[in-house]
């Protein structure tokens, strides 16, 4: 929990060019912190941008066991959508956590399953068959 994504995976992407957009600027920095400093924001930006999957969705399933509706900088459950909208290729390679994403998905209370989520919620549960 103390090394970095950069370290992890051994592939320093570099520093940002100089008109680099936000989001690419804080993706470099956030690869070159210690997992274990990540918020839940910082793993909603990598995950969305699905960067680190490998590492980071543990965290983050860790993150959403806690709280399902964990909330980065966005609303309530940006965490869990972030997680849903993974590509179906890493679902079907990590079948110990589809287990531990569809306990999160039970945890939710219906009354804040909207249908923008329930329609996240149901795409994920179609790329297991």
């Amino acid at each position: 929990m103390e090394r970095s994504l950069q370290e992890i995976e051994g592939n320093d992407w570099g520093d940002p060019q100089p008109d680099a957009t936000r989001l690419i600027s804080t993706v470099l920095e956030l690869r070159r912190r210690p997992i274990g400093t990540l918020e839940v924001e910082d793993l909603r930006i990598l995950l969305g941008q699905q960067v680190g999957v490998e590492v980071l969705v543990p965290l983050a399933l860790d993150r959403l066991e806690d709280d399902p509706l964990a909330e980065g900088d966005f609303y309530p459950g940006d965490l869990l959508v972030s997680v849903l909208r993974l590509p179906a290729e890493h679902w079907r390679g990590h079948p110990d956590q589809v287990r531990r994403m569809n306990d999160v998905i039970a945890a939710v209370p219906p009354e804040e399953v909207d249908r923008d989520l329930q329609g996240d919620i149901s795409a994920f549960r179609s790329c297991m068959y």
